[in-house]
C-alpha cells in the first residue's frame, strides 16, 4: 500500500453521499457480464495530523525506499471507505480503499468469525512507514454486493496495526506483486480483484475509480469492478502502459511530463497514480520550477504553498501529457478547497496549493505521484489484463468549488 489518509477535525463534515449499485445487477452467484459498482463515502479525519504535506512526502520517500507502503491512513485529511461484508452471513465494516496497496486486512478486535471463516495458519506483515501490520492469515466470503461476492478470499486479521480510528481494516487494490512475501506460507496471495475476474463475476480485470471533489455538492465516489462507469465519464478513456521504470512499475506506475502553462517543468518521467495519497507530488527540481511560477510560499503551518488572491487570478494551469494525450489541471484545481482550511490548519480565505515536493530530484524511478487531488477531476481504470492505466474527463474537470 501507499498508506497515507486523511480526515480531519471536523466530524460535522463527514460526508457519506453513496452512489447506487449498477441497473444491471443478477444475484449471485452471477456469470461474467456487465461490471457491477460498489458505492464509497469520503471521510474527513478526525483523529490524523493536520500536516498532510508531511505525512503524504513520508509515504513517498518509504516507497522509494522499498517499502512495500508508506506512512499511517492516520495522517491524511481525506480518504475513500467502502463498506464490505466478510463472513457469511456477512458481518460489514468501513475500510479504506487502496490502489497503492494489494492486501485486504481486517482488525482482528473487529474480525467476527462465521463457519466460512478459515484459519490458513499463515502470518502476514505489511510493512508500512509507520510500522508493521501483522496478524494471521483467514480465508473468509467477502461480500460487496449481492453482484460481488468472492469466495476463499484471503483477509488478514491484523493482531497489529496502525491507529485507523473509525476504521475496521484496508482493501488493497493494488497489483498482485505488492503481496509477495506478506503472508508467510505462501509466496503471494490472490487480490480481490483476482479473485473476482478467477471466479468468473467480472469478465475483465478492470477497476474503474469515480471521485467527486470534496468541496462539491456531491463528495461522493465509486469503484466499478469489471469496467467503467460510462455515464460518469464527458470523453474517451484514453490509455498509457503500465511504466517500465522501478520502483515506479511495481506499482500503478505510468510515464508522463508535466507543463505549468507552456512551460515544461517536469519531463517524461515514471510515477505512480495512487488513491491513498491525498495531493499532486512532484520531484523537488520541478516543484522548484512550480513554485517559482507561481509565485508561491511556503507556509509552515499547513506545509503547502501559499498564494495571494492576486496570484491565483495570474494562475495558469498545468498540463499532464500521459501517453501522449494532455490532462488540464485547471488553476482551481490546484488549491485546497478553501472551505475545508481548518482541516489543514490553514487560515479561513487562504489559498493553499495542492502541488508539491517529494523531497527528491528526478530520475529516482518515482518522479511523481498523481493523487487524490488529481483523481478528483479525472476518471480514472485500473487494468490489470492489459497492463495499463486510463484516464477520462468528467463533469469535475473543470469544476470551482475550490
Amino acid at each position: 500500500m501507499v498508506s497515507s489518509r486523511s480526515l480531519s477535525s471536523l466530524l460535522a463534515l463527514l460526508a457519506p453521499a453513496f452512489f447506487s449499485l449498477s441497473a444491471s445487477a443478477l444475484p449471485h452467484p452471477r456469470t461474467a457480464s456487465s461490471p457491477a459498482t460498489l458505492k464509497l463515502a469520503v471521510r474527513i479525519n478526525s483523529y490524523g495530523i493536520k500536516n498532510i504535506a508531511a505525512a503524504d512526502r513520508a509515504r513517498i520517500q518509504a516507497r522509494q525506499a522499498g517499502a512495500s507502503s508508506s506512512i499511517s491512513v492516520t495522517n491524511d485529511v481525506m480518504f475513500y471507505t467502502a463498506d464490505i461484508g466478510v463472513g457469511s452471513p456477512p458481518t460489514y465494516y468501513t475500510v479504506l480503499v487502496d490502489t497503492g496497496s494489494s492486501n485486504t486486512w481486517i482488525k482482528a478486535n473487529a474480525y467476527e468469525k462465521t463457519a466460512t471463516s478459515h484459519d490458513t495458519g499463515g502470518m502476514f506483515s505489511v510493512a508500512y512507514g509507520s510500522g508493521d501490520v501483522v496478524g494471521e492469515e483467514y480465508t473468509d466470503i467477502v461480500t460487496f454486493n449481492s453482484d460481488l461476492v468472492i469466495d476463499n478470499q484471503s483477509i488478514g486479521v491484523a493482531s497489529r496495526s496502525l491507529g485507523m480510528e473509525g476504521l475496521d481494516g484496508i482493501l488493497g487494490l493494488g497489483p498482485v506483486d505488492l503481496t509477495q512475501g506478506t503472508v508467510s506460507n505462501t509466496y503471494e496471495v490472490a487480490t480481490v480483484m483476482d479473485n473476482l475476474y478467477k471466479q468468473g463475476t467480472i469478465s475483465s480485470e478492470v477497476l474503474g475509480v469515480f471521485f467527486a471533489p470534496a468541496s462539491s455538492d456531491d463528495s461522493s465516489g465509486e469503484l466499478t469492478f469489471g469496467g467503467y462507469n460510462a455515464s460518469k465519464i464527458t470523453g474517451d478513456v484514453s490509455y498509457v502502459p503500465i511504466t517500465s521504470t522501478s520502483p515506479a512499475s511495481g506499482y500503478w506506475g505510468i510515464n508522463q511530463s508535466i507543463s505549468y502553462g507552456s512551460t515544461l517543468i517536469l519531463d517524461e518521467t515514471a510515477g505512480i497514480v495512487d488513491t491513498g495519497t491525498t495531493l499532486i507530488y512532484i520531484a523537488s527540481d520541478a516543484f522548484d520550477k512550480y513554485q517559482s511560477a507561481t509565485g508561491g510560499t511556503f507556509d509552515e503551518a499547513t506545509d503547502l504553498l501559499k498564494i495571494s488572491s492576486d496570484q491565483y487570478d495570474q494562475l495558469s494551469s498545468l498540463y499532464f501529457t500521459i501517453g501522449g494525450v494532455t490532462y488540464e489541471l485547471t488553476p482551481n484545481a490546484q488549491i485546497w478547497p478553501r472551505s475545508l482550511n481548518n482541516a489543514i490548519g490553514g487560515t479561513t480565505g487562504g489559498i493553499y496549493l495542492i502541488v508539491s515536493s517529494t523531497g527528491s530530484s528526478s530520475g529516482s524511478g518515482d518522479d511523481f505521484t498523481n493523487g487524490y487531488c488529481f483523481l478528483e477531476r479525472f476518471y480514472s481504470v485500473f487494468d490489470t489484463t492489459n497492463s495499463q492505466v486510463g484516464f477520462a474527463t468528467t463533469e469535475y474537470t473543470y469544476a470551482t468549488t475550490n
